[in-house]
């Protein structure tokens, strides 16, 4: 029987356990939830005597919120959380709630005070650039995160078999179930499990309803897909990680031919509001 290789990134389960606690994340707030695991992750807890949540990084980022939640926005089974801990701003226009990709990193890197870098990979996503940066992030010596901006209609639904992905894994079958709901999305990718015919990769979902108690696995085909998001808005993945280790990941990115820029994934920030 062929082997499985499992590769967890450094300070993965602290990740998971944050978010084991915080699940789910609040309207709106994919990118801000996503953010605080990986201040978490690398173990900034609190600043000033403020928990570094979802909502201290909502605000920091500029996130908006809607006013009045559309029907189909969310996965199937989840009815939504509204309980924000802070005064997030609101928007009535749906299309244009969230979290920027830009200000997810602001936010990160302001609330770290600086111990934290964090550079967002445009294109081109391929399996070969996503296996190539899940590589460089897994071989750092102190924890780093990486946060997924992407569109779920490209992925498999979250309960996928375990003969279905073990007929990937094992065989490169491609076909799995459709996928759970159609939005643009933040999701932390946290580890990989490499077969001979593919590679799954493990995210860390804002929901429970999706996959196991939001956690579920993607083949690298299409998280890759996910990532580049053919249609507009964009959409990339943010590396969180220490200030010391940012110029060993962007030489390796750049010698992979993935390109650092920041995208606009359709949101806007509370800053452009009137």
């Amino acid at each position: 029987m062929p082997g499985l290789e499992v590769t967890l990134l450094p300070g993965a389960r602290e990740l998971l356990a944050r978010h084991a606690r915080e699940l789910p994340q609040r309207d709106d707030l994919c990118g801000a939830f996503c953010g605080a695991l990986a201040l978490h992750a690398a173990g900034l807890r609190e600043r000033a005597g403020e928990p570094l949540d979802q909502d201290a990084v909502a605000l920091a980022a500029g996130s908006v919120v809607s006013a009045m939640r559309e029907a189909g926005t969310l996965p199937f089974g989840e009815s939504g959380r509204r309980d924000y801990r802070l005064s997030i701003p609101l928007i009535e226009d749906e299309q244009l709630s969230g979290t920027t990709a830009a200000g997810v990193r602001e936010a990160i890197e302001r609330l770290s005070d600086g111990v934290l870098r964090v550079l967002p990979y445009a294109a081109p996503w391929t399996p070969a650039t996503l296996d190539g940066l899940f590589e460089l992030v897994a071989g750092l010596p102190r924890p780093a995160s990486l946060l997924a901006n992407h569109a779920t209609r490209y992925l498999w639904g979250s309960r996928a078999s375990l003969p279905t992905l073990l007929d990937y894994l094992l065989d490169g079958a491609a076909q799995g179930p459709a996928p759970d709901w159609d939005v643009g999305h933040f999701a932390c990718v946290v580890g990989r499990i490499g077969g001979p015919a593919g590679n799954l990769y493990a995210l860390a979902d804002t929901y429970p309803a999706l996959g196991d108690a939001g956690v579920h696995l993607q083949p690298r085909e299409r998280l890759a897909a996910a990532l580049e998001r053919r249609e507009k808005p964009a959409g990339g993945m943010l590396v969180v990680l220490f200030a010391q280790d940012a110029s060993r990941v962007r030489a390796g990115a750049g010698a992979i031919g993935l390109q650092e820029r920041i995208w606009d994934n359709g949101s806007i920030t509370s800053a452009a509001l009137p």
